[in-house]
This record gives structure tokens, C-alpha cells and sequence, in this order.
């Protein structure tokens, strides 16, 4: 008799069944991985953006603390701030501004991914590699939704640190307020509500990113007139035709980010009112299903584009 490791193949002896799965796997997804790091080394705007827009928060807050520490410490005797502002304002502040930056940086990223590979003709070039352009335009599309959240959340948390840091060796020198201020924050809290909202903002936008990644797969040139022209347009038509700004209240709650549908009001315990966390009727918005309907629509139409529409 012959044992059933007799019968086998050399090369399958002793293999075990999930293993002969595995590379298969590992090379399904190597191809979106360069593809993603190809976007990252071509487009070091992604991170530098972010990075640039908070060493000017930072050296804009340093000069303030300054000015503020050498100032006599019964500073905070005549200001009111810690009675005007909650202790979360400055840091939503900062974040604040990276989260545009980085949008900002999307919308430019977007329209010039497909335009830009048109323009300088390495489309033919990126063509001619085994990698498909349903990879090649999802792994465009990876960079807004997921690299721009995950850069900016990464730098946001760490100027809050900086800055938390710094304000509390000024409140022990000086018991400066705005210092005072600035380290009763619950950072902890407010680094996962930064997380959330950022996950929810890049689902909310994905339309956004859908369509000026079509616009700039088929525009020749000025890929952000095409951009903005076609919604103007619509606006200024419906409001002559109809006398009705529905289309101009639809694209207000689309750039708003979704903020109304993500978070909702919770009472503070000292400063009236603050956002919290609601993804329940986040996930429940039809406004956000019907975004990423016509998210993925607009990413097909791009990958047909990317498939068929010749170089510039």
C-alpha cells in the first residue's frame, strides 16, 4: 500500500491548504500598494501641505505665548477668556485649519491625478505595466479618502501635543489664562471625535473626489474651471428657471462636510453646548449613501476614461 504523501506531488508534500492561498493574495494587492506609494512619491504636496500649514500655527502660537508670558503674570485678572472660550477651542482651531489645508490639497491632487499623466504623456508609459486601471484609479482614489485623513489626524494630534506641552510650562511660570486655558482640554476625547470626523468627512466628500477625478481624466486643460463651471452653471439656471437655490443648499451641506448628519449637540458642563459623536444618524443620512452612489459612479466613469481617452 501506498501512503497518500506517496500520491502527491514533491512541491505539495507537507504544504498546508491555506498556504498555497496566500501568495496568490499577497500578489492581488501588491500592485494597489506601488501604486499608492507611486501617488505618494510623485505628490509630496500630501504631506508637506498639512506639515507646512501647522509649523505656521506652531510659530504663529509660539510668538503668542511669548508675547503673553512676559506680560505680568495677574494677566488673566482682566481677561475674560476663560469665560468666553471653551477649553476645546483653540485645539479645534488648530485642527481646524490642517483639515482644510489637506482638503484643500485633495480637490488639486484629484483633478491633476489623471490630468496630469494625460498632459506630460506618462500614461503611456504607466500603460504599458501589468496593472490595471481599475487599480490605478482606486489607488488615486485611496490617497483622499484614507492617506489625506490619516496625515492630517497624525499631524493635528501631534501640534496638539506641542502645544498642550507648551501651555502648561507657561501656566506654571507665568498662570498666563489663555495658557491656563489650553491645558483643561480632554485631548484624549477629542482625538477620537478628530478620527471620527475626519473618517466621516472623507466618506462624505467622496462625490467630491469622484468628480474631480472625472473631470480631470477628460479636460484638456483648466481642469478646475470644468470643475467649478458645470455646478455654477446649474445654480445660476435653477435660480432664472425656477427661482429655487435647491442644487446651490445641496452642494452648502456637501462642502460643510457632513457635520450636521455626524455629530449632534450635547449639553457642556461649562461652556454651554459642544459637538458629540452621533454615528448612528451618520450611517442612517441618506445623504451620505446617495454621496457614495454618486462617488462610485463618477470613479467608473474616470476608470473608462483612464481606459480609452488619449493622451494631451
Amino acid at each position: 500500500m501506498t501512503s497518500p504523501s506517496d500520491t502527491m506531488p514533491d512541491d505539495a508534500a507537507g504544504e498546508l491548504p491555506g498556504q498555497a492561498a496566500a501568495p496568490a493574495a499577497l500578489s492581488a494587492t501588491r500592485p494597489f500598494f506601488w501604486s499608492v506609494r507611486r501617488e505618494l512619491w510623485e505628490n509630496g504636496a500630501v504631506w508637506i501641505a498639512p506639515l507646512a500649514a501647522a509649523g505656521v500655527i506652531l510659530f504663529g502660537f509660539m510668538l503668542a505665548l511669548a508675547r503673553l508670558t512676559s506680560r505680568v503674570p495677574t494677566f488673566h485678572i482682566a481677561s475674560g477668556i476663560p469665560h468666553q472660550l471653551p477649553a476645546e477651542a483653540p485645539y479645534a482651531a488648530v485642527a481646524l485649519v490642517i483639515i482644510v489645508t489637506a482638503m484643500i490639497v485633495g480637490v488639486f491632487y484629484c483633478l491633476g491625478a489623471l490630468h496630469n499623466e494625460r498632459r506630460d504623456r506618462s500614461v503611456l508609459f504607466w500603460k504599458s505595466l501589468p496593472v490595471s486601471d481599475l487599480t490605478t484609479v482606486l489607488s488615486k482614489v485611496f490617497i483622499p479618502m484614507v492617506v489625506l485623513p490619516v496625515v492630517a489626524w497624525v499631524v493635528s494630534i501631534a501640534m496638539w501635543a506641542i502645544i498642550y506641552v507648551a501651555s502648561a510650562a507657561s501656566a506654571a511660570a507665568t498662570g498666563s489664562a489663555l495658557a491656563g486655558l489650553m491645558t483643561q482640554a480632554p485631548l484624549l476625547t477629542m482625538t477620537g471625535g478628530l478620527a471620527y470626523g475626519l473618517a466621516a468627512m472623507a466618506l462624505w466628500y467622496a462625490p467630491i473626489w469622484g468628480w474631480c477625478l472625472l473631470v480631470g481624466g477628460w479636460a484638456r486643460r483648466v481642469a478646475f474651471l470644468w470643475a467649478v463651471l458645470p455646478p455654477l452653471a446649474i445654480i445660476v439656471i435653477e435660480r432664472i428657471a425656477f427661482d429655487s437655490s435647491v442644487f446651490a443648499r445641496m452642494l452648502k451641506d456637501r462642502v460643510n462636510g457632513g457635520v450636521v448628519e455626524a455629530f449632534s449637540e450635547a449639553p457642556h458642563s461649562a461652556h454651554g453646548t459642544m459637538l458629540q459623536i452621533d454615528p448612528v444618524g451618520f450611517l442612517s443620512s441618506p445623504g451620505l449613501w446617495i454621496g457614495l452612489l454618486l462617488g462610485a459612479v463618477f470613479v467608473a466613469a474616470a476608470i473608462w476614461l483612464r481606459r480609452y481617452r488619449d493622451p494631451i
